[in-house]
């Protein structure tokens, strides 16, 4: 007779080494539900029912609008029009190229939701500028890298959307709307931390102000930049309004963005198209593949009733909710490094959740623990996807970059340890949306 307990080791210790084995997330997720429902004495046909049930739903068509709204956005050529745009208003304050950056970053990654396509498009256009202004490559990297993290947390970010859906499984309907306004807040005390820490290095280190702009091309350069951000408005007040849902405002996102990167701005070309599309989905079938394996893995969970047993064994440790939530939040930090951010969404969110509702935390107020989280083990080793990527644009060394990266990522645990801390900071906008 299967043993409930012996089960669970299964399923931990398989999905442990196929871990460390360095299989992709999605196929270790399918392969430990299957040796572990193999023991259960259970058909193995149950791990494709619940993998094709876990993507069978008109909201994860969101996803892959959203990623492709990005995508077009970043070949339409609206990285520099963005960055011109924060200038005008930033660039000559003391460390006004370091400043002009994090905005630039929280304005494109607004408008792409991703953090890597935030570094890749403002990093390629800041950091040689601030290396030909007299900015330390090192520094520039770890300027560029942190701020594009704000990309995981303001609306609209497809990685909000993602949480939703899986939330959704664990406590029922989760407005999207509601989480988009939780995360407008959190958003700009990371700016605001992130420009006063680059305010005082570029101080201390004596960096140049921005160049002024000729203020005949002022009006032109507001114009093209509030232009430029018309879809992310246009996407948050949809659904905020309650005029779209989440699907129907990224398809129609889709082709605005494109009318305005092709017929708007010409720059994106017929050449531009495949590519978008090549990218776009090789991200939407890694994440759908992953949101798949997600709910096989789900569904072995719950019939082990492993959330519960992990709930009561944090509650066992302490019953202090402050005590739970800075393990939690340990915990999440430890894990961002090795795992990237869907499969801690899509893996973390089952087991966490519960654990964070029993202690009173709001659903959404958890879903920007995690994602900001996440977002941070974006810039640790090993995976460090991020990291990596500014590190390639700066041609600095991992070493040179994480050193750099550091005096910001303070600052980041300073804004994570408020979100968690207090409530109001992610609770307050979404009191307004029904």
């Amino acid at each position: 007779m299967p043993d409930n307990t012996v089960a669970i080791w299964i399923l931990c210790a398989s999905f442990i080494v196929l871990l460390i084995l360095r299989f992709p997330v999605a196929l270790v997720l399918a392969l430990s539900s299957l040796v572990t429902l193999g023991y259960l004495q259970m058909p193995i046909v149950v791990v494709a029912q619940q993998t094709l049930q876990g993507i069978n739903a008109f909201s994860l068509l969101a996803i892959p609008f959203f990623i492709m709204t990005g995508q077009l956005l970043g070949a339409g050529g609206l990285a520099n029009r963005i960055v011109d745009f924060a200038n005008v208003f930033v660039g000559r304050l003391p460390g006004g190229l370091s400043i002009v950056n994090s905005v630039a970053c929280m304005f494109f990654g607004n408008l792409s939701g991703s953090a890597v396509a935030d570094t890749s498009a403002i990093g390629s256009v800041m950091i040689p500028v601030m290396k030909n202004k007299g900015y330390s490559a090192e520094y520039a990297v770890g300027v560029t890298i942190s701020s594009a993290i704000q990309g995981v947390v303001v609306p609209p970010s497809h990685n909000l959307i993602l949480y939703s859906i899986v939330a959704t499984g664990v406590v029922g309907g989760l407005s999207v709307g509601k989480l988009f306004m939780a995360g407008i807040v959190p958003g700009l005390l990371l700016l605001l931390t992130l420009c006063i820490v680059g305010v005082i290095i570029s101080i201390r280190r004596n960096y140049p102000k921005g160049d002024p702009i000729d203020r005949r091309r002022i009006p032109a350069i507001i114009f093209h930049g509030f232009l430029s951000l018309t879809p992310a408005f246009f996407i948050l007040g949809s659904i905020i309004g309650g005029l779209a849902t989440a699907t129907e405002a990224g398809a129609l996102a889709v082709v605005y963005s494109f009318c305005l990167g092709f017929f708007g701005y010409r720059e994106l070309k017929p050449k531009h198209l495949w590519p978008v599309l090549v990218r776009t989905f090789r991200t939407v079938l890694m994440v759908f593949f992953l949101i798949g394996t997600s709910a096989a893995f789900g569904y072995t969970m719950t019939i082990l009733r492993l959330p519960d047993i992990i709930t009561q064994g944090f509650l066992e440790i302490s019953r202090t909710p402050w005590v739970i939530l800075l393990m939690i939040n340990i915990l999440l930090l430890i894990l961002g490094g090795p795992m990237d951010m869907a499969p801690m969404i899509v893996i973390l969110t089952p087991i966490l959740l519960p654990v964070c509702v029993k202690l009173g935390m709001s659903p959404i107020q958890f879903g920007l623990v995690l994602i900001f989280n996440a977002g941070m083990g974006l810039l640790t080793p090993p995976v460090g996807t991020v990291l990596f990527v500014g590190c390639a644009i700066g041609k600095v060394s991992v070493n040179a970059g994480t050193k750099a990266m550091m005096p910001f990522f303070l600052a980041m645990m300073i804004v994570l340890f408020l979100i968690t801390y207090y409530p109001p900071f992610t609770m307050w906008l979404p009191s307004f949306v029904k």
